[in-house]
């Protein structure tokens, strides 16, 4: 076991105890860039690492009925059948012996820059879905807000599968642009409730074809959990308007070294 891992673990939990964002659009970059490590190999011990970790916070949320489960099934519905797709798809890649890191790192570049674009927009895009100010908006939401939920899902779905990002900020920002109305705890609960089973089907997907460090998701599960109860307690000290534009400007940084 490499005690290095369990200090990337810390520092990355310390971020998103404290910031509630971040997870795994810093550890696997994190992985891939600071210790060399296969790009799909980092993707699908993230994902493992993303499902664990979060799977405390659901049972607290469901105990206060913060999680909007009927939104959780439409995202699933998309989320789900996109995530065994593109398993199958890396699989079918693998088997041909092609090498599908150059394509892992190209999604894993522009989930990055996503999260950063909606970390920054976040707040903007959900006054202008509340307020209703185009025609495009409200039809949106009156006709097709269910369809779109399936969509967002599928998409989101893709994302955390070949990236492991996804199911955090650019999961919340859909829910705040179509679903205006939630409350900011809703959004968190049912973001979170559904990043779960996404995270492990993928994960568990990547267990299956091999991309999956069993030594690595120990050493980083170690450093993580007390980082997220540090950083929880941590980020009461620092103003959210303070902490999101310097997590969003690091995300982009690395979105866009990534891609050279």
């Amino acid at each position: 076991m490499d005690f290095s891992f369990t200090i990337a673990g810390f520092i990355v939990g310390f971020i998103v105890g404290m910031t509630g964002v971040g997870g795994g659009s810093l550890m696997t970059p994190i992985l891939v860039l600071g210790f060399g490590i296969q790009p799909a190999i980092a993707v699908g011990t993230d994902l493992l690492y993303a499902a664990i970790t979060k799977s405390g916070g659901v049972f607290v949320h469901h105990k206060h009925n913060n999680i909007q489960w009927p939104v959780v099934i439409l995202l699933s519905f998309g989320s789900i059948p996109a995530c065994l797709s593109s398993i199958f798809l890396i699989k079918e890649l693998a088997v041909a012996g092609v090498n599908y890191d150059d394509l892992i790192m190209t999604i894993l570049s522009i989930a990055l820059i996503l999260t950063a674009v909606f970390l920054f927009t976040q707040n903007r895009l959900h006054r202008l879905s509340e307020q209703e100010q185009f025609d495009a908006i409200t039809l949106l939401h009156r006709k097709y807000r269910k369809p779109a939920t399936i969509f967002a899902g599928a998409v989101i779905g893709i994302l955390v599968t070949f990236s492991s990002i996804g199911a955090g900020v650019i999961g919340a920002a859909c829910l705040c642009f179509l679903y205006p109305e939630f409350k900011t705890i809703q959004i968190v609960a049912t973001d979170l409730a559904y990043a779960i089973p996404i995270t492990a089907i993928a994960g568990l997907g990547h267990a299956y074809i091999g991309t999956v460090d069993y030594i690595l998701l120990g050493s980083l599960l170690i450093g993580s959990l007390p980082g997220i109860y540090a950083g929880s307690h941590f980020g009461t000290f620092l103003p959210e308007k303070v902490m999101r534009p310097v997590l969003a400007s690091m995300l982009l940084i690395i979105g866009v070294r990534l891609i050279f």
